[in-house]
């Protein structure tokens, strides 16, 4: 579960996140949609501890100070020991996880349609299995809880609607808990069970993911929904 309850950060005179306030059940995919520099980043960051809070609160796996072994991520982009190849990436991660399966990261590999670039050097590799490789880090340990911030750039399509299915079946099936951030409403209404809007720091609205399209008259611009949430179509707020 992911929990923060009037969450808050400040820089000088900015307010970046403002009061932010969500809940994410167990299983569930969350879409946290916002346009560039709506406090998307900076949100998630606070829920990793990467940035203190100046108030509210943050609660992962229903504790303050969670057991980090249980949570994956991809923030700020893949990152990767370029002179190391996949393989030797997804084997340190294994080890610094104390992950204790030793097949955990030619399974991981395999998820993410990695096993033909094992041996290839990350830094060779194209932005698209690149970024492949950061969600094959983020998800190596079977985390129960999974935090992406725009895990879909550099993929193609094929590499999105893969990506879709991986998310589908991690909470689904293993009950993995997933917040995923994006600017891409499309994407993020196929893949999301609820999805919350954040616009300049405060959550805007949030809803169940199958009333968007009726709330929204099938819009897919991000911008077009924001302007008929505005306007005063807003979907009503499920249970």
């Amino acid at each position: 579960m992911i929990e923060t309850s009037a969450l808050t950060k400040r820089y000088r005179r900015t307010t970046a996140v403002d009061g932010l306030t969500l809940r994410v059940e167990p299983g569930q995919i969350y879409g946290f949609l916002g346009l560039n520099g709506a406090g998307k980043s900076t949100a998630i960051r606070m829920l990793l501890g990467m940035t203190r809070p100046t108030s509210g609160t943050v609660r992962l796996l229903g504790r303050d100070e969670p057991d980090w072994s249980r949570v994956g991520y991809l923030v700020d982009g893949a990152h990767a020991y370029p002179g190391l190849t996949v393989r030797e990436n997804l084997e340190i991660t294994r080890r610094l996880r104390r992950e204790p399966d030793p097949e955990a990261a030619d399974r991981a590999a395999d998820l993410l349609g990695l096993t033909p670039y094992r041996d290839r050097r990350a830094g060779t590799l194209s932005l698209g299995n690149a970024q492949r490789l950061g969600l094959a880090k983020a998800v190596l340990h079977r985390p129960d809880v999974l935090i992406l911030d725009e895990p879909a750039n550099g993929l193609d399509p094929l590499g999105i609607r893969e990506l879709r299915g991986i998310l589908r079946r991690l909470a689904h099936r293993e009950g993995t808990t997933i917040l995923v951030s994006s600017h891409i409403l499309a994407e993020v209404a196929r893949t999301a069970d609820r999805i919350g809007i954040i616009d300049r720091g405060r959550m805007l609205t949030e809803f169940a993911a199958a009333d968007l399209p009726r709330c929204t008259c099938d819009a897919e611009d991000l911008e077009d929904v924001f302007l008929r949430l505005l306007t005063g179509d807003r979907p009503e707020a499920a249970a």
